[in-house]
């Protein structure tokens, strides 16, 4: 697999490269990142390379993100190629009650800001950063749809939501003939599979395709964090935080980075690849967002497109990082089978 070989989002006709550049890292307001100059040479490195997915969001490093991802795209006169997206959610005006969440309210003056900071009319893709446990989503729905008719965004999708929420919501879409959802940014890695209960067989029966986020645990399945401690990076400076996204350093994660970096060795590539690689080739997976600080780490991370993992060596990742099914998927495993049908082999059909 190449950069360039695109693949449409979802039940969509927008075409995306497999992998994505995520640029949470551009920009030094958090007081680790990209400055402008080293951002503008990742992002020249990715589309360079025939990348035409670019993600950002509202939020990070207080806007700077947004600002320079336009600019870059203006430098270049790139508007029309590049896929842009941005999400909406979090308060970026504190003390003021309607400044984050998903209301109308907020995501009309949230979409204005964003077109603002990206030197654009129109976003590509608009996301739902987060789940915010108050609007209701029909709201939610009919005012994305405005923004679609309105011509200010073309395509929507959520990131951070429950998956009865997503399914909710794409149901209403299907029955009021709405803008419906057609992808799904979640957190998804080796050591994090959590989404596999629910979302990848949600997100395949309703046509919302899987683009994860951290698909290498901020760094620790690069090989960042030793098991004795020390390591530079986000986890470093939040651990301890209680903040789960930066608890990676954990006894099960470094079994099972022991084994990823096994097979590293076996094919001589980084372990970083070799994550990467892995998660490309799961179900229900379109677009991996991959973040990076230099050019260099960049197409390391793009090397990835071109590892071919073994079935053998697939096997023992899957069987390390293997999660526990839980209630109710437990009940469905072969004895429930064998009620059902006896011992004939039943499966449903999906289309491809």
């Amino acid at each position: 697999m190449k950069l360039t070989d695109y693949v449409t989002l979802g039940k969509s006709g927008l075409r995306v490269s497999p992998m994505c550049l995520g640029t949470m890292t551009f920009g030094t307001a958090w007081g680790w990142g990209a400055d402008e100059g080293a951002a503008r040479a990742v992002f020249d490195a990715y589309v360079d390379a025939g990348g035409n997915f670019v993600d950002t969001a509202d939020i990070y490093t207080g806007g700077q993100s947004e600002e320079l991802v336009g600019a870059f795209i203006a430098d270049r006169d790139l508007r029309d190629r590049v896929v842009l997206a941005t999400k909406f959610t979090f308060n970026l005006d504190k003390g003021n009650p309607n400044g984050g969440g998903n209301g109308r309210k907020l995501v009309r003056r949230a979409v204005e800001a964003s077109l603002r900071r990206l030197r654009t009319d129109h976003l590509d893709l608009y996301w739902l950063h987060c789940w915010d446990m108050v609007t209701p989503v029909e709201e939610l729905m009919r005012t994305l749809d405005d923004l679609v008719r309105d011509g200010k965004v073309r395509y929507v999708g959520f990131s951070d939501v429950p998956a009865w929420y997503a399914a909710r919501a794409q149901t209403l879409a299907e029955l009021r003939g709405l803008e419906p959802v057609i992808a799904l940014q979640l957190e998804y890695s080796l050591v994090e599979r959590g989404i596999e209960r629910e979302f990848v067989p949600a997100s395949q029966e309703l046509g919302m395709a899987i683009t994860p986020w951290s698909p290498l645990a901020g760094g620790f399945l690069a090989g960042k964090y030793p098991r004795d401690g020390g390591g530079e990076g986000r986890l470093a400076k939040h651990r301890g935080s209680g903040n789960p996204a930066f608890d990676r350093m954990t006894a099960r994660n470094y079994e099972i980075l022991d084994v990823a970096q096994a097979v590293a060795r076996e094919v001589d590539r980084p372990v970083a690849q070799v994550a990467l690689a892995w998660l490309a080739g799961r179900p229900g997976v379109t677009s991996t967002i991959i973040g990076a600080r230099s050019a260099d780490q960049l197409q390391q991370n793009l090397a990835a497109l071109e590892l071919a993992l073994s079935a053998e060596q697939r096997a023992r990742l899957d069987d390390v990082s293997k999660i526990v099914p839980g209630h109710p998927y437990s009940f469905f495993a072969e004895p429930t089978q064998q009620m059902m049908y006896g011992p004939a082999r039943v499966q449903r059909w999906r289309p491809a």
